[in-house]
């Protein structure tokens, strides 16, 4: 079942927080997946993942961020520039209020896709050089034990196209190499966005580039929504593919359980499966 809006008051945010729970119907101190969506998106995305993801034991928590649509922030207003520190602020102002919920506030995981995706890295480590100050800071959060990055940007610098480069200059510098905590990247082999010079191989840094446990799926012939994820009837995704979903929604539940330590069966029998030749993807640890 899922319940929405849960209002936050965030005053210095300048918009309070509304957020969305799913979660199963049964089941006391559940571990946590908090959500980022993509730029322009809300609070109600990426049902084929969320609804797996609780229909296997997960409670999962999304906000609406003020990159989304729904706010339509007018071109010019101050926040623009922090949005993607504000975002990471969003979700420590959630993980504080973990206390009004059935949940297990010691297993929780960070996950996001595209922009989330760094939302999510930086609660385990990610450091993004702020445009504005210089300054690289450690904004993890101790509370978030691993994170999930689908279709996520790659390290900056001469890579990106000069759109990025003035446009979203949160992606000019990002250091992958303290993030020490597990971690599953998802990327696709076909996601050629208009943000890098280096292709679809840029979605890959984020493991690539980080130390420690970490694993890589590459979806083959996966374009940047990875074959619909941000919505059962979503029509920004360029690559509808219901078995391509089925993939990353199974693979990535499969690695809630195992690094949650619910059950590492599915995970390892992924792993088996997956190692090579499998025509839907390519599954790879270090």
């Amino acid at each position: 079942m899922s319940v929405k809006p849960i209002v936050l008051e965030a005053p210095q945010r300048g918009e309070d927080l509304q957020v969305r729970v799913t979660a199963p119907t049964t089941g006391t101190s559940l571990p946590v997946v908090l959500f980022a969506h993509g730029f322009g998106s809300n609070l109600d995305g990426y049902a084929p993942l969320v609804d797996h993801w609780a229909s296997g034991g997960f409670i999962v928590i999304q906000a609406t961020h003020l990159d989304s649509k729904r706010l339509d922030l007018p071109a010019d207003d101050p926040r623009r520039p922090q949005m993607w520190r504000y975002r990471v602020q969003d979700m420590r102002r959630i993980l504080d209020e973990l206390t009004t919920l059935e949940a297990d506030r010691s297993r929780v995981v960070a996950a996001g896709h595209s922009f989330g995706g760094q939302t999510a890295g930086i609660l385990v480590g990610l450091r993004v050089r702020d445009p504005r100050t210089g300054a690289a800071e450690d904004l993890s959060d101790a509370r978030v034990m691993a994170g999930i990055q689908l279709a996520t940007a790659g390290r900056g610098g001469d890579g990106l196209t000069p759109f990025a480069h003035d446009n979203l200059p949160w992606l000019r510098d990002q250091d992958f190499s303290h993030i020490t905590a597990p971690g599953l990247v998802v990327a696709g082999d076909k996601d050629d966005l208009p943000l890098s010079t280096r292709g679809p191989a840029w979605t890959a840094d984020p493991y690539i580039l980080s130390p420690g446990d970490k694993s890589l799926l590459t979806v083959r012939d996966g374009e940047h929504f990875l074959g619909g994820i941000s919505g059962y009837r979503a029509a920004e995704t360029t690559d509808e593919h219901p078995d391509r979903v089925a993939l990353v929604q199974q693979v990535t539940l499969a690695y809630l359980r195992h690094v949650t330590g619910i059950d590492h069966t599915d995970w390892n029998n992924a792993q088996t499966a997956l190692k090579d030749g499998h025509p839907l993807g390519h599954l790879e640890s270090k």
